[in-house]
């Protein structure tokens, strides 16, 4: 046995680190993880990349094997200059929801940063993308990369053979329109991105083979049928409403290539796989961080890492949940991290030491004197919503100076809705759960309905909320990628919750 092994053995002395270091680390830490802490996760593979190639994968979305567009060069370019700069920092790591789970970490980092990474993204991180009730139902960890792979292959094949405009054309529409590209309901079947990837043949077949006797028997421009004819017929036939628009597109619209289709389709499965990060960003970041905490501070007590080691680690970890205030200039709003991390303590505290108040708020799991299940139960059953809603504490509260302001355009005067009380407590919990609603986050629009008798414009509806209408500037640009693919006019109708109609945007054209 070496000097380096077994407890109370130092892992590694000063800064610089090697991978015989990373591996007695790694290795250190899966046995707390996985013995102490009760963790589950993927396989782990350790990528260790330059500051230029952590300037790459922010640019392409934190994506290995992703196809070229010019929109990750110009997120690459603006991202460096700050960095050379001196104005932006970079993440000391980026984690892949795949199995192998990908963790890259940065070779400028130090050995005690390469510790605090490989515990918060190879384990922490990981052990969330496995067993989060949202990852498990939409993201298929198995199969991405070689999903990955194909799509890049795809697309380099269709710029190859159709031109790098036209791909770029469809890409450009596709980007701005993915946001609306998911499905957001349960599927009957586990997604399959293996599966997808080998159907791609059969789609592109079927599309040769067969057209759609839904537009072979339009009637021809000029001739008009009775308004209300066939309305209900139509609209099962097109699969209406629908407000996954990308997949819409892929399915019906009437002049799409079958490549084209396919590049649709790839956007979409891209698009879905990130749909359960943007609803989990506190639960992730909050669990990778109380995990790195609690992991860095277990291997102190070992004596597997000493004081300076530990002291580097709590600084980065510091800046991390930092919060600024309300009126600091760097305050833009509630720090996910500092958010995360001070729930997961709070819900540990409360399993051990709880108050007569906590008792009273969490009775199901108030001095349980089992905090690790408490919070594995949590990050498997929960998104930031219904996290917020279940488990934030009056002490949280009043730690983070959480308070529900009312703020109305039309009110001359801004007015505090909730304090520090039994009833403030509940509506601060409920309205903050509210603000991580990605139903109330992202506009309400849906494929409404296809003139089929006129001139084939798609008509979609954007279903208003607190009577905040669209952008026009942006509704336009959007509108116009939306033509582009559809091949046909569109228009926007914004609707209330009733359906009344409360403003119709100007149709707007493929060019």
């Amino acid at each position: 046995m070496s000097r380096h092994d077994g407890p109370g053995k130092l892992l590694f002395t000063g800064a610089d680190w090697n991978f015989d270091k990373l591996q007695r680390t790694h290795d250190a830490i899966a046995r707390i993880a996985h013995d102490e802490l009760g963790l589950d996760t993927y396989p782990n593979q350790i990528e260790v990349i330059t500051a230029e190639q952590m300037l790459d994968a922010y640019s392409s979305i934190g994506m290995p094997l992703m196809y070229k567009h010019w929109s990750f060069g110009k997120h690459f370019a603006a991202d460096e200059t700050l960095y050379r700069k001196g104005m932006r920092g970079l993440a000391y790591e980026i984690v892949i929801n795949s199995s192998p789970c990908i963790s890259y970490v940065m070779e400028e980092n130090s050995m005690a940063m390469q510790t605090l990474v490989v515990a918060h993204a190879a384990f922490g991180h990981n052990h969330f993308f496995k067993n989060n009730a949202l990852f498990r139902q939409w993201t298929d960890a198995k199969g991405i990369l070689d999903y990955l792979d194909f799509a890049k292959g795809y697309i380099q094949h269709a710029e190859e053979r159709h031109g790098q405009r036209a791909v770029e054309r469809v890409l450009d529409a596709a980007h701005a329109l993915m946001s609306h590209g998911v499905h957001k309901y349960p599927r009957k079947r586990p997604f399959d991105l293996a599966e997808d990837k080998r159907r791609e043949k059969e789609r592109q077949d079927w599309f040769q083979q067969n057209y759609n006797d839904l537009w072979r028997t339009l009637p021809k421009a000029g001739i008009s049928a009775p308004v209300d004819e066939d309305l209900a017929e139509r609209k099962h036939a097109l699969g209406l409403p629908e407000e996954n628009i990308l997949y819409f597109l892929e399915k019906s619209a009437p002049l799409l290539a079958p490549w084209q289709r396919e590049i649709l389709r790839i956007v979409r499965n891209i698009a879905q796989y990130f749909y359960p990060q943007k609803q989990t960003k506190v639960m992730n970041e909050g669990c990778a961080t109380m995990v790195h905490y609690t992991i860095a501070n277990r291997l102190h007590e070992q004596g597997r890492i000493d004081d300076g080691t530990l002291m580097e680690i709590l600084h980065s970890h510091t800046n991390v949940v930092f919060q600024p205030g309300f009126d600091d200039p760097r305050y833009t709003g509630l720090n996910p991290y500092a958010l995360g991390f001070a729930m997961m303590q709070d819900i540990a505290r409360i399993c051990t030491q709880p108050t007569a108040e906590d008792c009273a708020w969490f009775p199901d799991f108030a001095g349980n004197n089992d905090p690790w299940a408490t919070l594995r139960h949590a990050w498997a059953d929960y998104r930031d919503e219904s996290f917020i809603l279940q488990f934030l504490s009056p002490a949280v509260m009043r730690k983070l100076r959480l308070f529900h302001l009312h703020d109305e355009a039309e009110d001359d005067d801004m007015v505090v809705k909730a304090i520090h009380d039994e009833r403030g407590y509940r509506q601060v919990r409920q309205t903050l759960a509210r603000s991580y609603d990605i139903g109330a986050l992202e506009a309400d629009i849906q494929v409404a309905d296809v003139d089929l008798s006129g001139d084939r414009r798609l008509i979609v509806h954007h279903r208003v909320a607190n009577g905040i209408l669209l952008d026009s500037a942006q509704a336009g640009h959007t509108l116009r990628h939306l033509a582009n693919l559809w091949g046909y006019p569109v228009q926007l109708v914004e609707v209330d919750e009733d359906g009344a109609v409360l403003h119709i945007c100007e149709d707007v054209g493929p060019v």
